[in-house]
């Protein structure tokens, strides 16, 4: 369960570690995303999570 929190931890980390960075890049990438229809979203969101879980199982074993 400490390593669910950690890996949020760190989520919250690149995130701001985004908008720190690069505010104004960031607020462009958002309204490049407000543009695009749910199901482009939807699929590049699995797209995203399904390689997480590959990356993770590559990490873990």
């Amino acid at each position: 369960m400490s390593d669910l929190w950690a890996a949020l931890c760190l989520v919250l980390v690149i995130e701001g570690l985004l908008l720190f960075v690069a505010p104004a890049t960031w607020k462009q990438a958002v309204s490049q995303l407000l543009e695009q229809p749910d199901r482009a979203l939807r699929v590049a969101g699995g797209v995203m999570m399904a390689a997480g879980l590959a990356a993770l199982y590559w990490v873990r074993t």
